[in-house]
């Protein structure tokens, strides 16, 4: 777990840098420089874009790590990643023609309820396809365990471009529509410094001669393409639905609750960064005793750490939101709900990389099929009905039945298990604090107010999980920190 911590770590520190970059875009410069109606196409744009990047990437990026701890050879790795990089063109060509012949059409339905949408749906692929190859090269240095520069490309990097032409918005330097063209060239710009990197890290020498296992690596990444597709549909189309039957500037509304709610997953994308390649590793050479190991400690870990995270935000929200415009205060119930959603999902660990560094992974995403179709459906009835908080209600039936899909499965088919009496005794701690904290505030100004109950409920969740050793990797982080203070 050594170069775990570590790297997670330094992720984690990166990742929460780029979430206060993006704080301030998420929850200042996009509502008061951008406006609603730009800001719900922003979120509309992007959103619909991550839902079907795995297409673009053609779920090379999973399939890299899989699969190159089993090439030995300079030789074979050249041939495996030339291989891997092509075939997303196998997707990128008939795409390419078919929204070329048929975009009026596309575009038509996609913004029958909001016509703003019309001129900018040939942006999606493009934004969908730089993300899609920004992936695939930050899974190369991934599987070179080094993980950090690609976070701080991706959490810091992008979001102090967007910074920079939000300032550019506000200054009237730039119109809104121009900083939605923008975006593209800001993606672009970030895949292109991510693919220096990683020639950097270990120079990619392309080979005409494919792997021996193109057939193996080629049918895991068709059924990569439909289970990233699913994980990220389940994250991102009630956005895009939301479009689809409300006004466009209620995304404005819901990504501002989505990126609060988002905040608890960071510990997890920062410890995932690492965890993923050494899970496939130790799937590859079969040592079980250490992965299930490995499924303990990340789960109890990241339980405590998005258990403060949720807290923080929990007792705080009603202040927060007397931040933004009224307009906004409708997520507050938004916040609850994904934030549960998201909660769940943290302390089931590396789950994720276990299931798809299986030979189960074909099973699971029939599974995820059902419930992508479920997420769609549930989508369809409540957003109509209820606004944003139908579509958080929606989202938060089906990620949780996903993630309960997910843990059944890894439990009962690989005999690997997560929890344990601390995942219990977490729980209570964090309940307990949420009653303690919640129903009070001081009687000053919001952001006052927000620090001082955000200190002291960290002194009291921090001293109880350390007094009661509920994460040992915690502690012992805990106890490096105490030696270099003193």
């Amino acid at each position: 777990m050594g170069i775990v911590i570590n790297q997670s770590i330094k992720n984690t520190i990166i990742t929460y840098l780029g979430f206060i970059i993006g704080a301030a875009n998420t929850l200042f410069m996009y509502p008061h420089f951008l406006g609603e109606t730009y800001y719900g196409l922003t979120g509309y744009l992007l959103s619909t874009a991550n839902v079907i990047f795995p297409l673009m990437a053609f779920g090379v990026h999973n399939t890299l790590i899989k699969f190159f701890t089993q090439y030995k050879t300079e030789k074979e790795k050249g041939a495996f990643l030339t291989f891997v990089l092509l075939l997303p063109f196998l997707v990128l060509i008939p795409i390419a023609v078919f929204g070329t012949l048929c975009y009026d059409f596309i575009a038509t339905f996609l913004s029958r309820k909001n016509a703003i949408i019309f001129d900018y749906v040939w942006q999606i692929p493009v934004i969908g396809l730089c993300m899609g190859y920004f992936e695939i090269f930050y899974a190369w240095v991934k599987v070179h365990l080094q993980s950090v520069f690609g976070s701080f490309i991706k959490e810091i990097v992008l979001r102090v471009f967007i910074t920079i032409f939000l300032f550019a918005v506000y200054f009237k330097w730039i119109s809104p529509i121009v900083f939605i063209n923008s975006l593209m060239g800001i993606y672009c710009a970030i895949m292109i410094i991510m693919f220096f990197y990683a020639m950097k890290v270990k120079p990619i020498v392309f080979s005409l001669k494919f792997p021996h296992n193109s057939k193996a690596v080629f049918a895991y990444s068709i059924f990569i393409i439909l289970s990233g597709s699913i994980a990220n549909m389940l994250l991102d189309i009630d956005k895009t639905m939301i479009a689809q039957y409300i006004k466009i500037e209620n995304i404005a509304y819901y990504s501002v609750a989505i990126f609060i709610a988002t905040v608890i997953s960071v510990p997890s994308r920062a410890m995932h960064q690492i965890t993923y390649p050494i899970t496939a590793k130790l799937m590859t050479e079969g040592k079980h005793d250490e992965l299930n190991d490995l499924y303990k400690k990340t789960s109890i870990s990241l339980q405590v750490v998005g258990g403060l995270i949720f807290l923080g935000i929990l007792v705080n929200i009603n202040q927060l939101y007397l931040l933004l415009p009224k307009s906004y205060s409708g997520g507050v119930f938004v916040v609850f709900a994904i934030g549960l959603s998201k909660y769940f999902d943290l302390i089931l660990g590396n789950n994720n990389a276990i299931i798809f560094n299986s030979k189960y992974y074909k099973a699971v995403l029939f599974l995820g099929l059902f419930l992508a179709f479920l997420a769609i459906t549930l989508n369809m009835f409540f957003i109509p009905r209820m606004g944003i908080e139908g579509a958080a209600i929606a989202t938060l039936i089906s990620i949780t039945l996903y993630s309960i899909a997910k843990l059944l499965f890894v439990v009962f088919k690989m005999k690997l298990y997560p929890f344990s009496m601390n995942t219990l005794f977490s729980l209570l701690i964090s309940l307990i604090c949420f009653l303690a904290f919640y129903f009070w505030d001081f009687p000053f100004h919001p952001i006052i107010n927000i620090v001082l109950k955000s200190v002291l409920i960290t002194m009291v969740y921090v001293f109880v999980n350390y007094k009661y050793v509920i994460s040992i990797e915690i502690n012992q982080v805990l106890d490096k920190l105490l030696q270099r203070l003193r």
